[in-house]
């Protein structure tokens, strides 16, 4: 193993993670998490250059000789620890980001970036198997990806997890204290994660990458304080912070409420990153005016969900405008269009999910309109993917989706291989429950297409998903897209003007 430990030190130097003054305490920190007590510095030979394939050697290795279990679990955690005994202090990695951010903020994020790819915090080859595609929709071009990059979950590490007592720290995988948290078989190992302290709202706050990345620069924004998502008049000042740190990234907060909430309500934090979205591109389709908000351009976005977009030099108004939008929305009710603020056991079901960016100079903020309402028709939320949708996506509609980004299931993968299969060659679907959920979906695409062939049946099964997608964004829309929900949404725009 001598050559692949050399191998990884080398690599830490390369990447300034150390110096070359440290490379003996870098090989004798690597020599006692693999549980050697010999290295040869002269050992040659053939090893990978990809950090990934040395990690992978080393780990598989350490499984071989005892040091630790097989599992997908503990085969994480261990790569975490190995790199955690080469990746800077936080107090450096901090240090680098301030210098260059005080050049050009782009400067500090390209290297912060890289950075937390280079440590394998990001790791590019799971990131590289999700399978991505691009969809055209009457909303612009979608985008698709199949999650391939997030582990399924070990069923042995499931068993043993089962029976560890929970320590409660931390208290969930986005507050402050992950950083270099060696993690357990519930909680993934942090030794070579790095945040980066900001200013949100006068408090503090850090900012990290997600280890998933949905897309180009996929970052979080989290409040030092375990503390409850909320959306009020504060987070939108907060949105509107962050931008005007780091201008060249979106920034959006997923929804406060279950079902059209995200997957951690727990704990405040954003989600952003520097890439445009289809939402962003949309454009204003329907000219609105608030009184006493002349200074602030506003509409309805061309959009299959119910978004109101505001734009405006003059911060202040902007935010008081999408406060006074929150408040009325959070309280709004018109039984005519199936939109109820409160249920009869005083539950709130309204709120946003607010999305800020720069644009030309301008402040700019989309407000989706969201509603978590469920009936018996539609036990998961009447604005939520109805059921004939729920073989291609059935999971929560958050910020990224909200934005026009499909994150699908992994099952997906195999699911979609194995129904072109067997579209082409013509064969029983029901007969596999893989391809039976998508029976009266690939019915409905022969009738369009006619007969499927190996060498078309890829492009158009990956079309209709994009058709698909498209749906659930409509159904999670509190406004249809026709006449009668453009006169409902004015409704609400003329409710906002009468308070």
């Amino acid at each position: 193993m001598d050559i692949y430990i050399k191998k990884l030190v080398e690599y830490a130097i390369e990447k300034e993670f150390i110096s070359v003054q440290d490379k003996y305490w870098a090989i004798n920190s690597l020599l006692w998490v693999l549980g050697l007590e010999s290295y040869d510095d002269t050992a040659e030979g053939d090893a990978p250059e990809k950090i990934e394939e040395i990690l992978d050697v080393l780990t598989k290795d350490a499984v071989s000789r005892g040091v630790i279990e097989d599992g997908i679990a503990t085969y994480d955690l261990f790569t975490a620890k190995l790199m955690g005994m080469i990746t800077p202090r936080p107090s450096e990695v901090i240090a680098k980001f301030q210098s260059l951010y005080a050049q050009d903020p782009v400067k500090a994020t390209d290297w912060y970036y890289r950075f937390s790819g280079d440590t394998n915090y990001i790791n590019r080859s799971r990131i590289a198997k999700d399978v991505k595609w691009t969809a055209d929709s009457a909303y612009g071009e979608l985008d698709i990806t199949i999650n391939l990059s997030k582990p399924e979950k070990d069923p042995k590490a499931i068993a043993a997890a089962k029976n560890k007592p929970q320590s409660g720290y931390p208290k969930c995988m986005l507050c402050r204290e992950c950083e270099g948290f060696a993690g357990n078989l519930n909680f993934p190992g942090r030794e070579n994660h790095r945040i980066i302290p900001l200013k949100i709202g006068g408090v503090d706050w850090f900012m990290q990458y997600s280890p998933y990345v949905y897309y180009n620069e996929h970052c979080i924004a989290l409040n030092a304080k375990h503390e409850p998502m909320i959306i009020d008049r504060g987070a939108f000042e907060k949105l509107l912070d962050f931008v005007t740190l780091f201008p060249h990234y979106f920034i959006g907060s997923n929804a406060d409420l279950p079902i059209v909430g995200g997957s951690i309500l727990a704990h405040e934090h954003f989600q952003g990153g520097h890439y445009e979205f289809a939402m962003a591109k949309a454009p204003v389709e329907t000219k609105l005016h608030f009184v006493g908000f002349e200074n602030v351009e506003a509409g309805i976005v061309r959009w299959p969900m119910s978004v109101i977009r505001l734009q405006a030099t003059d911060r202040s108004a902007l935010v008081a405008l999408a406060d006074k939008i929150l408040k009325a929305w959070r309280n709004y009710t018109d039984e005519q269009s199936f939109i109820f603020a409160y249920t009869a056991d005083g539950v709130a079901h309204s709120t946003i999910t607010p999305i800020a960016r720069m644009r030309d100079g301008k402040y700019e903020l989309d407000l989706v309109l969201r509603n978590n309402i469920t009936t018996e028709e539609h036990p998961l939320g009447v604005y939520h993917p109805h059921a004939e949708l729920h073989h291609i996506k059935k999971e929560n509609i958050g910020l990224i989706e909200v934005m026009g980004l499909a994150v699908l299931p992994a099952r997906l993968k195999e699911e979609l291989a194995v129904l072109a299969e067997k579209m082409v060659k013509g064969e029983d679907l029901l007969a596999d429950e893989r391809t039976a959920k998508h029976a009266d979906w690939a019915n409905e695409i022969v009738a369009k297409y006619g007969k499927l062939t190996a060498e078309n049946a890829d492009a158009i099964l990956k079309k209709e998903v994009g058709i698909v997608f498209a749906k659930v964004l409509e159904h999670a829309g509190v406004y249809a897209r026709n006449e009668d929900g453009k006169n409902a949404f004015l409704r609400f725009v003329d409710a906002v003007n009468n308070q």
